[in-house]
């Protein structure tokens, strides 16, 4: 058991310092071409595993409508969304705000799925929402940027992939799903790519494009592989908690890697946005044994 809690202490780790690596790759990257590039290598990693162990399933007819939801919502917009936020947001302002992500779930999973919300949510959310006020005001006025609308918008496509990803689990293994939805994705990144940017954007250094690849392998091909498998072992309510300490891994390595302070504001709001989240979901996945929920897609976090 020891093990497993390394093994997803690792992944988040990983995930959690995505925030600070993606704010250096879209410096050198336009952030709808490097959405492309590592869509690209996370697809054959993905789809090189899949064959080797013979997880590549065929997909149902009735099910294609919502695979394609799924690769257009919760990877196109989604990669490309999170890294036009990370160009004028702050890493660890990004990292906070997608941490609402369980709570927003919970949320569009009572319209959806008709799943009740307890007393315990609507307090956290209260607590959550007071945390993000914190987050992005930074002790100042307040100023909706395009980059929180950008951040706002990842967070918002994450939770209805993973009500998604839900209903698809049922019926197919986490990696059939993490596969076609990621080829769906990349198909809809590329010609937007291709017909935004031109290759003079691309980087000429080799440096940015050796943490692209292993960034986009490592963290989002291995490390999904190792989180949905973990899960099984431990379970998906103690696995989440692992989840609630990605925004503070971003501040660590941020200010550690980039420099970055952490304002007091950051910290204070940081810490009412975990416990917010954590009230509102900790009930409800403590009844759960094996809940699909917290299974990853190829996400950027």
């Amino acid at each position: 058991m020891v093990r497993s809690y390394l093994l997803l202490l690792f992944c988040v780790i990983c995930w959690g310092s995505n925030f600070i690596f993606g704010s250096i790759l879209v410096k050198e990257f336009p952030p709808v071409l490097l959405s492309a590039l590592r869509l690209c290598f996370i697809l054959l990693f993905m789809a090189f595993y899949a064959l080797m162990k013979k997880k590549w399933k065929k997909i149902k007819t009735k099910d294609w409508f919502m695979i394609i939801l799924l690769g257009l919502i919760g990877t196109c917009i989604n990669q490309w969304s999170f890294y036009s936020a990370l160009e004028t947001t702050h890493p660890t302002t990004s990292a906070l705000i997608l941490a609402l992500a369980p709570l927003t779930t919970s949320f569009l999973a009572s319209i959806f799925l008709k799943e009740r919300l307890t007393k315990g949510f609507v307090l956290g959310s209260i607590i959550a929402f007071i945390g993000v006020f914190f987050v992005i005001t930074n002790g100042q006025k307040l100023q909706i940027t395009i980059g929180l609308i950008w951040i706002f918008l990842t967070m918002l496509t994450f939770s209805i992939s993973i009500i998604m990803i839900k209903k698809l689990t049922v019926n197919y293994e986490s990696t059939t799903i993490t596969l076609y939805s990621n080829f769906i994705g990349f198909g809809g990144l590329l010609p937007i790519a291709l017909f935004s940017e031109t290759t003079v954007a691309l980087s000429k250094e080799a440096m940015p494009w050796i943490l692209l690849i292993v960034t986009a392998i490592v963290m989002h091909g291995i490390c999904t592989l190792i989180w949905n498998h973990q899960i099984q072992i431990v379970g998906a309510s103690k696995a989440a908690i692992f989840l609630n300490l990605e925004p503070f891994v971003a501040m660590l390595v941020g200010l550690i890697i980039l420099k970055n302070n952490i304002t007091s504001s950051q910290l204070l709001g940081g810490a009412l946005i975990i416990i917010g989240v954590f009230l509102s979901t900790s009930l409800k996945w403590r009844k759960a044994t094996k809940d699909p929920v917290y299974i990853k897609d190829t996400k950027n976090f």
